[in-house]
C-alpha cells in the first residue's frame, strides 16, 4: 500500500510539472479525445516521442474528462486502427483535485514515418507540422539509417561514368592524406561504396558521370531585382560546378587595397571568399537532389544569397545552426563524404560554424538564415554604417603608419624625391603628396631649400 501511494505521489508531481511547464515539443493538452489527437501522436512518434493530457485547456487548466470502464480500450483500438504502423501508446487516467485526467505516453517510432489516414507529422516547437513528400522520404532514409545518394542510379551503367573524372578524384584524396585509395577506379569506387554490383549509385553519377545531371546552379549578378547585369546555368558534375560557380562568384565581387606601409598591396573583398565557398559547399552537399529547383546564387551590390532546395535535414533548426555545437545529419552521405576526402570541406556540420568564424573580421557583413520556399536561403549583406565606420578607421589606421614611415625614410635620408619616397613605399606619388602636405600643416615636416636641391627636415617637437 506504501508503494503505491509512492507511484502514485509521483505520477501526480509529474503532471504537476507537465502543468507548469506548459505545451512543448514533448507535451501536448487536449480537452477531449478527437482526431487530433491521434495526429499529435503521430507527430510525436516520428520524432522523439511524447505525451497528451485528456482533460487539460491549451492554458493547463485541469477541466477533466469523463471516462467509462472501457473508454481506455476503446481509445487504444480507435488509436491502432487509424495509424500505420498502427501504434499502441500507454494510456493511464489520474484524479487531480476530483478531476480525471488521461496521460497518453508514445515512444519515439523505431521505423518513421507514421502516418494517420494517409497524412504524415511532424512535431515542431509545440505544434504538429504535415509533412511534404520530400520530408517523408527523408524521414524514411533517416530511420533506416541510409541516404539518397547511395541507390543506385536506374538506367546508369559503369561507361556512363568519366575515367578521368575517377581518376582526378582518387589523386585528390590520396594527396589529401585523410584516406588511402587504390589507384584501379573500379576498386577505388567499389570501396567508397560509390557502386553497387557494378552498378554507379547517384552519388557516382553526381559526381563523375561523363554527362552529367541536370541540377543547375542558377547564378547572376543584379543590379536590381529585375535587372540582371550577368548571368549563367551552371550544369555540371558537383566538384566542377564548385570551381565554376566560385569564379563567378570571385569575378562580381568587388575588391579594395589596403595599404599598411609594406610594399605590397593588400586585397580586401567585400566578402570574405571562404565564408561563401562554405555556402556555396553547403548548398551543393547538403541540397535535396530530388526535388526539380535549382540552387540560386544572387549576387547584389549590397547582398549576396545562396537557396538551397530541402529543408534541414534531421530535425535541425535554424536555432540550432547557430550555435556552435550542433549535430550534423547527412542528407546526402556519399557526396559529403566525396569532398570531405578531397578536403573541400573540413569535418561534417562544420560549415556554419566557419562561416560564423571568417565574419568575425568582416563586422560590416550581416549574415542570416532562413528556411523559405521549400528550401534553405543564406543571406550575407552589407550594413553601410558599418562599413562607413570600418574604412575610416582602417583609412585613419593606414594615413597614420604611412605618415610615420615617411618620418622615419627622410630622418635616414633628408634628400630624398617625392617620387623616391613613393617608390619605397609602393605608394602613388600623389598619395605621398597627400601626406607630406599633411605633415607639413601639422608642423611635423619641413622643406629647406629649393624643391631641386633642397632637402627635408624633420620638426622636433619640445616636450614639456
Amino acid at each position: 500500500m506504501a508503494v503505491w501511494s509512492c507511484a502514485l505521489e509521483k505520477m501526480v508531481n509529474k503532471i504537476k510539472l507537465f502543468l507548469t511547464a506548459g505545451e512543448s515539443q514533448t507535451v501536448e493538452f487536449k480537452t477531449s479525445f478527437d482526431k487530433s489527437t491521434v495526429e499529435s501522436l503521430v507527430a510525436f512518434a516520428n520524432t522523439v516521442g511524447g505525451t497528451i493530457l485528456i482533460g487539460v485547456s491549451d492554458k493547463a487548466d485541469i477541466q477533466g474528462v469523463t471516462i467509462g470502464k472501457e473508454t481506455l480500450n476503446e481509445w487504444l483500438g480507435q488509436i491502432k486502427s487509424a495509424t500505420s504502423p498502427s501504434l499502441i501508446p500507454d494510456l493511464m487516467s489520474e484524479n487531480i483535485d476530483g478531476k480525471i485526467i488521461v496521460l497518453i505516453h508514445i515512444n519515439e517510432f523505431p521505423v518513421k514515418p507514421v502516418n494517420t489516414r494517409g497524412r504524415y507529422y511532424k512535431r515542431v516547437a509545440s505544434s504538429n507540422h504535415q509533412l511534404s513528400l520530400s520530408e517523408i522520404s527523408d524521414l524514411y532514409l533517416q530511420s533506416l539509417n541510409l541516404s539518397w545518394d547511395s541507390y543506385k542510379a536506374p538506367s546508369f551503367s559503369m561507361k556512363d561514368l568519366s575515367l578521368e573524372k575517377v581518376n582526378l578524384f582518387i589523386e585528390q584524396v590520396n594527396s589529401s592524406g585523410r584516406f588511402s585509395l587504390s589507384e584501379d577506379p573500379f576498386d577505388a569506387l567499389e570501396k567508397l561504396r560509390y557502386i553497387d554490383k557494378n552498378q554507379p549509385t547517384w552519388a557516382a553519377v553526381l559526381l563523375f558521370a561523363k554527362e552529367p545531371l541536370r541540377h543547375n546552379i542558377h547564378i547572376g549578378r543584379f543590379k536590381t531585382a529585375s535587372t540582371i547585369i550577368d548571368d549563367r546555368q551552371i550544369t555540371d558534375t558537383l566538384p566542377e560546378a564548385v570551381d565554376q560557380a566560385m569564379k563567378f562568384i570571385v569575378s562580381h565581387v568587388s575588391v579594395a587595397f589596403e595599404f599598411d606601409g609594406n610594399p605590397k598591396r593588400k586585397e580586401r573583398f567585400a566578402y570574405p571568399l571562404p565564408a561563401l565557398r562554405e555556402a556555396l559547399l553547403n548548398a551543393i552537399v547538403h541540397r535535396d537532389y530530388a526535388s526539380p529547383s535549382d540552387i540560386q546564387i544572387k549576387i547584389f551590390d549590397d547582398r549576396i544569397t545562396f537557396f538551397s532546395p530541402g529543408h534541414f535535414f534531421g530535425g535541425l533548426s535554424i536555432q540550432d545552426i547557430q550555435t556552435d555545437h550542433y549535430q550534423s545529419h547527412l542528407r546526402n552521405k556519399l557526396i559529403a563524404e566525396a569532398f570531405y576526402l578531397t578536403n573541400n570541406i573540413e569535418k561534417y556540420g562544420s560549415g556554419f560554424i566557419r562561416i560564423r568564424k571568417e565574419l568575425q573580421n568582416y563586422p560590416e557583413i550581416n549574415f542570416d538564415i532562413k528556411e523559405v520556399g521549400g528550401g534553405v536561403l543564406l543571406t550575407f549583406g552589407i550594413n553601410q554604417k558599418t562599413t562607413e565606420k570600418t574604412t575610416e578607421k582602417t583609412t585613419e589606421k593606414t594615413t597614420e603608419k604611412t605618415t610615420e614611415k615617411i618620418i622615419n625614410l627622410v630622418k635616414r635620408n633628408p634628400d630624398l624625391t617625392i617620387r623616391e619616397i613613393a617608390k619605397e613605399l609602393g605608394l602613388s606619388t600623389s598619395a605621398i603628396e597627400k601626406q607630406i602636405n599633411t605633415l607639413k600643416n601639422e608642423n611635423r615636416l619641413a622643406r629647406v631649400g629649393p624643391d631641386k636641391g633642397g632637402h627635408w627636415q624633420v620638426v622636433e617637437t619640445s616636450k614639456k
